[in-house]
């Protein structure tokens, strides 16, 4: 038997054309020979739909698209995610299914057990679990057909669920397992996802065919990564991050093991291909074309610049330098080199008159106070005027450049530097966003040395630097990631080592700014906790104030 992994980047609602990709991969499948196409999870919606799955119209449209696929199924077999509805009264309306489409119509439906409730998922909002548990029989092949999480109580330190969908599917002497996903991206997670894959195949002792979603969808990111995996336990074929593709496998070969091969997962090619790709999704599946975003001479400015470039073409960004009387020379000149390295589009506008105009509307106001955050902010803001006026007047969206050490103490000013329509690197802290600056000069200087070895600046005040009221970025991160992605509380975050004073400090002043980052744009995901849809904390609670 042979069998292809259709790894394919999806657009969620886009029922159309993500059934002329599949209809396309069908093809190419036959070409290449193959008895079985597998597409991933909740492939006719893409993932995750959300509350779209609350509107009939939309369920309607998911069930025509697998009809129509079906009539595809002549001469290869289909596996396809989509809804389902639930026909009994009791319990969730829908189903996240697995289809076995063959001979032009619908042959098997298969429900998802383990339903994911944390981080980014919700699923049990919406769906039902699966009850009752049956493989798939297909050309003297017993299938075992699992969805994504049904795979995912194994391997794992501290197991969520009470059953394994495979240990009820083993009675029925499966001969394969194949399981579609739709497994969101994090620069950790695909060794993570090996690990647990290979506990199932090492327990069950089967073939596992692994077919992921590659593409994002407004703020996660899928990286591909689909796995086929021998029963020695050993990685056959990891397929390419970032990528679509569909490829044909031997049953008979993969049985037998032997070869080996992964991808590379150098962390800082995976936070810049996944950077490039979410960009690049969020622009092209909105229909836009063209970003702006300001250009300071910083480091995070510059970082957001090269990897908007290279995702959306340099004709395509626009930068826009807008020093004040406090913005030093040298940052000046490094955001109209790293703009002429890059070949983009720059303008100069300067903010002085600007801010002097307010500062005399507010003169009355504030006589007899001193020069402070007010002030600091007015320059920020007025930057934030002038951009999403540049937007406005060319239609170009708006880029987010702030950083996510930033993005978590509140070190940004709302309807300032906060403003935009995507965030770029708000889920990349400002040690990583040195380390990407780093692997982006890797084979030649695009960006400035000067913008990565001089010190931090807002750039808001004389002579400010980001030391004046942060400690270290390296002491500050490993204490906001203790906190933030390992959900570590003061008294074990003080316990390695960390100050006790500092550590409250910072714990407070991420939990006091959860307001600002419930008004700051979409961030694109690229580790185990981004603040945004996977993080939800009270905006008004006492836990550390």
């Amino acid at each position: 038997m042979k069998i292809a992994v259709a790894q394919l980047n999806f657009h969620v609602g886009n029922f159309e054309g993500n059934l002329n990709k599949m209809l396309a991969a069908v093809k190419t499948a036959k070409k290449q020979k193959a008895d079985i196409v597998c597409f991933s999870e909740l492939a006719t919606t893409a993932y995750p739909p959300r509350d779209f799955v609350e509107f009939d119209d939309f369920v309607d449209q998911a069930e025509e698209t697998v009809n129509k696929l079906a009539k595809a199924a002549k001469g290869i077999a289909i596996i396809v995610g989509s809804i389902s509805r639930n026909p009994v009264i009791e319990g969730k309306d829908l189903y996240n299914s697995a289809y076995f489409l063959e001979n032009g119509k619908v042959k098997e439906v298969r429900h998802k057990a383990l339903l994911p409730t944390y981080d980014i998922f919700d699923e049990y909002r919406y769906f039902e679990p699966a009850n009752e548990f049956k493989i798939v029989k297909f050309k003297g092949k017993k299938i075992a057909l699992t969805i994504c999480e049904d795979m995912w109580n194994l391997g794992n330190e501290n197991p969520l669920y009470t059953v394994c969908p495979m240990d009820e599917l083993m009675p029925q002497k499966p001969d394969l397992m194949i399981n579609v996903s739709a497994s969101p991206f994090a620069y950790d997670h695909a060794q993570e996802r090996i690990d647990v894959l290979k506990a199932n195949v090492d327990k069950y002792k089967l073939p596992l065919f692994y077919i992921n979603h590659s593409g994002a969808q407004t703020e996660v990111i899928f990286d591909g990564g689909s796995i086929v995996m021998s029963p020695d336990g050993k990685v056959f074929e990891e397929l390419p991050y970032f990528e679509e593709c569909v490829k044909t496998y031997n049953l008979e070969e993969v049985e037998k093991g032997g070869k080996v091969s992964e991808q590379p997962k150098d962390k800082m090619q995976l936070i810049h291909d996944s950077i490039i790709l979410g960009i690049k999704d969020y622009f092209g599946k909105l229909g836009f074309k063209r970003a702006i975003f300001g250009l300071s001479g910083g480091i995070d400015s510059a970082v957001t610049a090269v990897l908007a470039a290279r995702a959306l073409g340099e004709d395509n960004v626009r930068a826009v330098l807008m020093p004040s009387e406090f913005s030093s020379d040298h940052s000046i000149n490094d955001a109209r080199e790293l703009a002429k390295n890059l070949g983009i589009q720059y303008d100069i506008i300067p903010i002085q008159k600007a801010y002097e105009s307010f500062k005399e509307l507010l003169y009355p106001h504030f006589l007899g106070t001193s020069f402070g955050i007010a002030e600091e902010n007015i320059q920020a803001r007025t930057r934030g005027v002038l951009l999403m006026a540049m937007s406005n007047k060319f239609g170009n969206i708006l880029l987010n450049t702030s950083n996510k050490s930033e993005a978590a103490v509140g070190y940004g000013t709302l309807y300032g530097d906060m403003c935009g329509g995507l965030s770029v690197i708000a889920d990349v802290y400002k040690t990583d966003v040195f380390a990407l600056a780093r692997f982006i000069n890797k084979d030649g200087e695009v960006i400035p040395e000067n913008t990565i070895t001089k010190p931090p600046s807002a750039e808001l005040r004389p002579d400010q630097k980001d030391s004046d009221s942060l400690p270290d970025y390296a002491i500050l991160d490993e204490i906001l990631y203790q906190y933030i992605e390992k959900q570590q509380g003061p008294k074990e975050i003080i316990e390695m080592g960390f100050d006790e004073k500092l550590v409250r400090r910072i714990l407070r002043l991420v939990n006091i700014n959860e307001f600002k980052r419930y008004q700051t744009p979409p961030i694109l995901r690229v580790s185990s906790k981004a603040f945004g849809m996977g993080r939800r904390m009270p905006i008004v609670g006492k836990y550390l104030s």
